[in-house]
């Protein structure tokens, strides 16, 4: 594996596989400017490499994902500071959303505030069985903002309401229950499982999962109509790469 170490941030590559991992910031991997900088320009610098085919994001250790913004420089601001500290963190997740190819979280420890908002960005979220999760924004005076708009889409207004209202955190089982992660497994087997759906996404036509998160972004904002019309379009301009034909006939050959 080929590494890349910058302050707050350790770029690895294998083969097309990248793990973006944050560092250096504090026991459960609080951000503050210079590491929400940091993974910012990491996500955007893969963005612009082909050869990538998915990401890994996680925390250092397996005590937190990140566990939230660093409430150490939100005491100090202001407004006008204030306003520019969400800008950024509003950036990086949507570095995360913009990536063209797969973002997996590796969500291990606690994930709270701004890191839950990231993980929500992320395409699929992957939490080992002792993982917590929770928007404490309340209980130190702000609310929940940027990306924490994502989650009435992704859980529903209810469960959406107890999380921003009340502070309290829930445990994998329930975020699993409620739809916020997509996978809960043993702590000792979150490598292997986040290793499994790797080798699996490498294995598909890099342009057609390029195809498919581009799609699932832009669902977001579209009605029903206006996405069934959108990827008629899509469909047919997959049949350009030759991956479908490649993939189809692979496909039927096995199955004689």
């Amino acid at each position: 594996m080929n590494t890349m170490e910058k302050r707050f941030v350790r770029v690895g590559r294998d083969g097309g596989v990248a793990t973006i991992e944050l560092i250096n910031s504090k026991s459960l991997n609080i951000v503050g400017s210079g590491a929400i900088g940091e993974l910012t320009e990491a996500f955007r610098a893969i963005g612009h490499d082909d050869d990538v085919r998915v990401v890994v994001l996680r925390g250092a250790g397996d005590q937190a994902f990140i566990g939230g913004a660093d409430v150490n420089e939100m005491v100090e601001l202001d407004r006008a500071s204030g306003e520019a500290f969400i800008r950024r963190l509003a950036g990086f997740c949507e570095a995360i959303r913009q990536c063209p190819v797969p973002v997996i979280a590796r969500l291990a420890g606690w994930c709270l505030g701004g890191g839950l908002e990231v993980a929500m960005c992320c395409d699929l979220r992957i939490a080992e069985l002792g993982a917590k999760f929770g928007m404490p924004e309340v209980a130190v005076g702000i609310p929940s903002v940027i990306h924490a708009a994502l989650m009435p889409a992704l859980i529903g207004a209810s469960h959406s309401a107890w999380l921003l209202l009340t502070g309290e955190t829930i445990d994998a089982a329930t975020a699993s229950t409620w739809g916020l992660v997509h996978q809960v497994v043993a702590p000792d087997a979150l490598d292997a499982r986040i290793g499994e759906l790797t080798t699996k996404l490498t294995g598909y036509g890099p342009h057609a999962v390029r195809q498919q998160k581009r799609l699932l972004n832009k669902w977001f904002d579209m009605t029903i109509h206006g996405a069934i019309e959108d990827s008629v379009e899509q469909f047919g301009l997959a049949f350009l790469t030759g991956e479908p034909q490649a993939h189809m006939r692979a496909f039927l050959s096995r199955k004689r």
